[in-house]
């Protein structure tokens, strides 16, 4: 493993997919870094076309690029339409990564997600446990189409040598977060319909699955903070994970997000829905070894962005 020091102070620095909640996220963390941030809107640039893709960038020559660009959803979202996952995903990441060596990007960091590793893989889940075993049913087109993208750095790394590498958040949540029921992740979607239940009077709340999985949650605010340092810090072919190291049952969640909304009524768990992966906690050490850890407080967290769907949408 190799630290290096890659400063983005005076260059020029892509944040792809900016208007994403990680992407506006990292667009936040680097406004102090000195650099000068290019973003591009759908209207100006398809990711999912290489020609435009490798057009623009021969044109803006971006100097790092931070890959946050994706087909993102829920479980349900994921079972339901994994044509679309598995294509979107890996149509952009290998345009934007094919183009980044064809224009001579400096640096680039392509995010991933925790749902690479294997549904029954030991916790907490560490780097290597990738690949082996099978993955989780429900979204394994977006999870191979990650894969491919952390494989794609580490070939052209090792083929061209470029300095791409690959980040591992586990879930995320925060300010910019979808709260489309149909499509959102389990924060959001629990935030949503606690306010609404709260609002609307209701008794109840109903959750999917039986509560008992235990989750790992980022605020999406120190995973930005976490990518910049490995921006900064970091130049190896290993994928490196992004967590808090810590995780809690879905049960404990909504309640704690029960209590952050002020809502006092009960939870009732559909046992028919399916669960996912029984648990999900990421191996933090080597990213807590490179000298940074996230810093953000889950219930500090909630509020943050209970406050953002309040008022800020």
């Amino acid at each position: 493993m190799t630290e290096t020091a890659f400063e983005l102070a005076g260059r020029r620095v892509w944040v792809a997919g900016h208007r994403g909640m990680v992407g506006s996220a990292i667009v936040r963390r680097l406004a102090g870094e000195g650099c000068e941030i290019l973003t591009a809107g759908r209207a100006a640039l398809d990711l999912l076309r290489q020609t435009e893709v490798e057009g623009w960038m021969a044109e803006t020559r971006p100097q790092a690029v931070f890959l946050a660009a994706a087909k993102v959803g829920g479980i349900l979202a994921n079972d339901t339409r994994p044509a679309e996952f598995i294509y979107e995903n890996l149509a952009i990441e290998t345009n934007i990564i094919h183009a980044a060596w064809r224009t001579g990007v400096e640096k680039l960091l392509f995010l991933g997600s925790s749902c690479i590793y294997p549904k029954l893989a030991a916790q907490p889940m560490a780097e290597d446990a990738l690949m082996t075993g099978p993955l989780e049913p429900t979204n394994q087109c977006y999870a191979l189409a990650k894969i491919a993208g952390i494989k794609m750095c580490q070939a052209y790394r090792r083929q061209y040598g470029c300095d791409f590498i690959s980040a591992m958040p586990t879930n995320l949540y925060g300010p910019g977060d979808n709260f489309d029921l149909q499509s959102s992740h389990v924060v959001p979607a629990l935030i949503r319909k606690v306010h609404d239940a709260k609002v609307q009077g209701h008794a109840g709340v109903e959750i999917w699955g039986t509560g008992n999985p235990r989750r790992e949650f980022l605020f999406v605010d120190d995973l930005a903070d976490g990518l910049v340092y490995l921006m900064k810090h970091y130049s190896d072919d290993q994928h490196v994970n992004v967590g808090t190291g810590e995780d809690i049952t879905i049960r404990d969640l909504a309640a704690l997000i029960a209590e952050v909304v002020g809502f006092e009524g009960e939870f009732v768990f559909d046992t028919g829905k399916p669960d996912g992966t029984p648990r999900k906690l990421l191996d933090v050490g080597l990213m807590n070894g490179l000298g940074w850890q996230a810093k953000t407080r889950l219930r500090d967290g909630l509020r943050l962005t209970c406050d953002w769907y309040l008022t800020d949408r």
